[in-house]
């Protein structure tokens, strides 16, 4: 979203919201105040952007005649009599009727209140689900109101709300009606909502809270749909805007690279070379990089980040590359020592594993005032981490680290220039997320693989295929090639129906004596487990069952099968990244999904787009069509907007035209913007302040 850088200094007069917190309404008390709090209902925008589920009809009574069991309904009457029973459960028994027939109301919980409101002789209108009792049809506990015989009926329908435990629907109603009463602030002006055909906010809100019968709420939630997208789009483009006005180290390309390049005993990819040039070019500028990485599972992607540190140290400059696992940060120091070992680089290795005498050794290198690559895991942003020049971060698997994590790191290099950022991730990321959650960067795809790559025959079979795949396994590893077994979970869970990695590794181990089999999960000590991974890499292992801990850092070419137990329990991209593992060279390799049965029907859909599908992008889209936005960037992404309206999949289609009305916005109402962000995104404007 590029334009002018905006300036928020200078604000409109646009009519303010009084009051502007819930606790500030009629009937809000400390309770009812820490219950709308766990809806994330602080300010009044955040209840009037609180929205119904669904709605009820009552605007036409039903002839208490005519009435089913099961049915929820509109009945008016009068009370013909009203007793307390003193039953095996003692209630209050109200009987109504209306000339077409009668119907009881029961109420177990009553007061005296109760009594003098239900008096004989009384007009009710009531509503409630009814159902089959002793004496006929009856409604239970009713939501009821006295009214006058020939009174109106309400003329809009009635709102059901997500709520708590303890928050009643009329509390929400009231509630909502109060701050529907007070003067909304419109933050865009006449000729922008002509401009993007829009309505008034308070004509939307009016409407999706209390729309009359029959109404098409379509173009009333667009508004809200338009405005929650468009807020985070400025976010992002605020954040990127903010980021370029920080100076960066310029960096000319390296007169190395190219010697390591014709060392490499292969040829970079077409879709390499560009993706290189363009971060040749970032480098050199002294406008931050900001730049995100993508490429399928064995792409190619670490040698850019070798080629890219080189011309970062070459200029003069550290480096800084974090990984998420010490696997994946161990595996990416050896393969850069490989890489560079005819070169004076000096490599420094970081984790929380480090011993202390070595750590010191590595601070007092990265305090010095001289270039270097650092590589290890978070412990690279702990607070005595000190780089002196730090001029690039490469950050692999970005979607594992939270914003949070990222800033603590970039803030390291000081408040007058900022590092070049290099993001690098295997999962593919479906052009509506690169559109959203990364709007602030810039995209790179290396959309080829390299030609020697064979793609992995996917299969998927039942559990009670298992002695068939344990066969398959026994031929295979005859055969001089290794194979995986990825276990979901650690220890045994009867409820997730999940074989324990231990437990299989023991079955398998009884069922194939004849072979060297190793285990891997997370909760090994890292020596353990480096030492497992190391003996399965140089050819000592047939079979390595582990977790999903080598999903990500583990390259044999010389393993041929994968088979990954309760796949249905896995998103398609983590899918996806796991079968990556094999296929790694110029064998035909298979991957098996073995899942419990019974199948479900969006499991079974999932499982068939692996089965069908390697393109990791396909896949990625499906997976975010299937998942939804929030599963797929998972819990931890610190900053990332979570939507209260709008939903990714099904609002994809807006993203352009809202794309457009963030450039109108900036370039020609940029005081406009700053109210925006305040409504939909609190965290939103910390993490546009920081970044």
């Amino acid at each position: 979203m590029n334009s002018a850088p905006v300036r928020m200094g200078a604000a409109v007069a646009l009519p303010m919201q009084t009051p502007s917190f819930v606790h500030q309404l009629s009937g809000v008390g400390k309770q009812t105040q820490a219950k709308l709090a766990r809806l994330q209902i602080e300010t009044i925008s955040d209840l009037l952007l609180h929205l119904p589920v669904r709605y009820q009809d009552r605007t036409r009574p039903q002839k208490i005649a005519q009435l089913q069991a099961g049915q929820e309904a509109v009945v008016q009457g009068v009370v013909d009599w009203l007793e307390i029973s003193q039953g095996k459960r003692r209630s209050l028994l109200c009987l109504l009727s209306d000339g077409s027939g009668k119907l009881l109301l029961r109420f177990f919980h009553f007061s005296s209140q109760h009594l003098k409101l239900l008096k004989t002789g009384n007009h009710l209108r009531c509503f409630g689900e009814v159902r089959y009792g002793h004496q006929g049809l009856e409604l239970v506990h009713p939501e009821y109101q006295c009214v006058v015989k020939h009174s109106d009926q309400p003329a809009t329908l009635t709102p059901i709300y997500p709520t708590t435990d303890g928050l009643h629907q009329n509390t929400l109603r009231k509630l909502t009606a109060q701050a529907l009463a007070l003067p909304l602030a419109e933050l865009f002006s006449p000729d922008f909502l002509q401009r993007f055909d829009l309505f008034s906010l308070k004509q939307c809100l009016q409407t999706l809270h209390y729309p009359p019968p029959n109404t098409d709420l379509s173009p009333y939630q667009y508004r809200l749909i338009f405005e929650e997208l468009l807020s985070q789009q400025l976010s992002m483009a605020l954040v990127r805007q903010k980021a370029r006005q920080f100076i960066a180290p310029q960096m000319q390309a390296s007169p190395r690279q190219q010697p390591v390049l014709h060392s490499l005993p292969f040829t970079l990819t077409r879709a390499q070379q560009r993706v290189l040039a363009e971060i040749q070019h970032d480098l050199s500028r002294t406008v931050p990089m900001q730049r995100l990485l993508q490429g399928d599972v064995g792409a190619g992607k670490t040698i850019l980040a070798v080629l890219s540190a080189l011309q970062a140290v070459d200029a003069g400059y550290q480096v800084a590359m974090m990984s998420p696992t010490e696997l994946l940060a161990e595996q990416h120091y050896q393969t850069f020592r490989d890489f560079l070992a005819a070169y004076t680089v000096d490599l420094y290795y970081l984790s929380s594993n480090t011993s202390q005498k070595q750590r010191l050794y590595v601070l007092q290198k990265l305090a010095m005032n001289q270039p270097c690559i650092a590589m290890g895991t978070h412990a690279l942003f702990q607070t005595d981490v000190q780089f002196n020049r730090l001029g690039l971060i490469i950050i692999d698997e970005q979607h594992r680290f939270g914003v949070t994590q990222r800033l603590a790191l970039r803030a390291k290099s000081g408040e007058n220039h900022h590092p070049h950022q290099l993001l690098m991730t295997a999962t593919p990321i479906p052009r509506t997320l690169a559109m959203t959650a990364y709007a602030d960067l810039d995209v790179s795809v290396i959309d080829e693989l390299p030609p020697n790559r064979q793609p992995v025959q996917t299969v998927v079979l039942p559990n009670e295929r298992r002695e068939t795949v344990i066969a398959r396994i026994r031929t295979v590893c005859q055969q001089g090639r290794q194979a995986y077994w990825v276990c979901t979970l650690i220890e045994e869970s009867e409820a997730l129906q999940c074989q324990a990695a231990q437990a299989v590794c023991q079955q398998l181990q009884n069922a194939l004596p004849q072979l060297n089999i190793g285990l891997a999960h997370g909760r090994l000590k890292s020596a353990d487990k480096a030492a497992v991974m190391q003996a399965f890499k140089a050819g000592k292992l047939h079979l390595l069952v582990a977790t999903t801990v080598i999903e990500v850092g583990v390259d044999v070419p010389n393993a041929s099968l994968m088979v990954i137990e309760n796949a249905e329990r896995l998103g398609l991209a983590q899918l996806h990244q796991l079968r990556g593992r094999v296929g790694r060279g110029n064998i035909e390799s298979y991957c098996l999904l073995l899942y419990q049965a019974p199948l479900s029907r969006q499991s079974h859909q999932r499982l068939a787009v692996l089965r069908e599908s390697h393109d990791g992008f396909l896949i990625a889209q499906r997976d975010l069509e299937l998942r939804g936005f929030g599963e797929i960037l998972g819990s931890k992404q610190t900053g990332l907007v979570a939507f209260k309206i709008a939903d990714l999949r099904r609002d994809a289609p807006l993203l352009p035209v809202v794309q457009q009305a963030g450039r109108w916005l900036m370039q020609h109402e940029p005081q406009r913007i700053t109210p925006l962000l305040q409504r939909w995104l609190k965290t939103g404007l910390v993490y546009g302040h920081v970044y």
